[in-house]
């Protein structure tokens, strides 16, 4: 069996989510986001989670500044996708209709949400 991808916790989204938004940050400006400040265990607790995501592959360091910048190098759309994968082969034999069937149907979409999918699926009928 295929060993899994490592998968981000939680708290480790929450430092992704930053590094999405913000771009590369400090140590120190990631615990200030979090945390509404910089305490040494705010500081701590940053550095422990970046270096679980560096470990991954998630997180690069720039160690050329000082302090350290660290940047994302995973793309959200990525990590989506992994985890909808991950989802569909739990729940539905690995496969992606099923889920994003239900997906669909159990949302309410607008209009512009619908023409954005059925483009979509143009465009996928027409390859």
């Amino acid at each position: 069996m295929a060993k899994a991808p490592p998968d981000a916790t939680a708290a480790e989204l929450a430092i992704l989510e930053q590094l999405w938004q913000h771009g590369a940050s400090s140590i120190k400006t990631l615990a200030q986001s979090l945390y509404g400040a910089a305490t040494p265990s705010d500081i701590a607790t940053v550095q422990k989670l970046l270096s679980r995501l560096e470990k991954k592959g998630f997180v690069q360091r720039n160690r050329g500044e000082w302090p350290h910048l660290f940047d994302a190098v995973v793309a959200r759309e990525d990590l989506i996708a992994q985890r909808l994968q991950a989802t569909a082969d739990e729940l539905c034999e690995g496969t992606m209709a099923k889920l994003l069937t239900h997906l669909v149907g159990s949302t309410k979409l607008t209009a512009a949400q619908r023409r954005r999918l059925r483009n979509m699926l143009d465009q996928m009928d027409a390859e």
